[in-house]
């Protein structure tokens, strides 16, 4: 399947960071990024120049890969791929959505947590300010142990992208993630905006439990994740 010509959900991360996440902005013109504490995703045209891969070299953190949506072809030399993640991107226009008395409203103050969280579930990146990006809901279990997250991250004009759905191992099968995505997805209805969301296209499970709630599979997404040449000592 391949995405409609032209639409926001092509280039999402562009259409953020020179939209309602200028804030979060590194760079300018045809390559950004997020700010590393923020997210590891960049922005770029869909087939990359050699001035677009310089800017994109220049905004590269050394040891994090980066990350090219959808280019084909070879790579520039000394450029390497890390991996490709073959990513599905899901529209939310039909998503039953509802509020949830019990979901708690996470910030800045519950990032450790929120890490912990991560770290045994392994949601995808999430950086320790990524938490600013939007709203980000929990449950805990009777402990006061958070044991399930999801949130809002790309911001699109007229779209907002669920991410982080998660849920502690110990705790799946009880129908928590589905209850954070209803909530989320209210949150974002309620600004005016409609929920969007990507996933592994290998997550069988995930897609599964995203189409039964209604999402349409929208595009399908190669992932490259990419080093750029190390720079020399004397370079700036």
């Amino acid at each position: 399947m391949t995405t409609t010509l032209g639409h926001v959900l092509d280039d999402p991360v562009r259409a953020s960071l020179h939209g309602a996440h200028a804030r979060f902005r590194l760079g300018d013109g045809a390559v950004v990024r997020y700010r590393p504490d923020v997210a590891r995703f960049v922005g770029h045209p869909p087939q990359p120049a050699a001035a677009d891969y310089a800017a994109l070299a220049r905004l590269a953190v050394p040891g994090t890969p980066l990350s090219l949506r959808g280019v084909r072809g070879p790579l520039p030399a000394g450029w390497r791929i890390v991996d490709e993640i073959p990513l599905v991107q899901y529209d939310g226009a039909a998503l039953a959505t509802a509020p949830d008395a019990e979901a708690e409203v996470l910030g800045p103050r519950n990032i450790d947590e929120i890490l912990d969280l991560v770290e045994r579930t392994r949601p995808g990146p999430f950086e320790r300010r990524t938490v600013e990006l939007g709203l980000y809901l929990g449950l805990r279990d009777d402990s006061g142990r958070l044991i399930a997250l999801a949130g809002e991250r790309l911001r699109p004009p007229g779209w907002t992208e669920i991410s982080a759905v998660c849920t502690d191992p110990e705790h799946r099968s009880r129908g928590l993630a589905t209850r954070l995505v209803r909530a989320v997805g209210h949150h974002i209805r309620a600004r005016g905006d409609v929920p969007f969301l990507h996933t592994s296209a290998e997550n069988t499970g995930a897609r599964a439990v995203y189409e039964g709630l209604g999402f349409r599979l929208r595009a399908s997404i190669p992932l490259l994740l990419v080093q750029p040449p190390t720079r020399s000592t004397g370079e700036s």
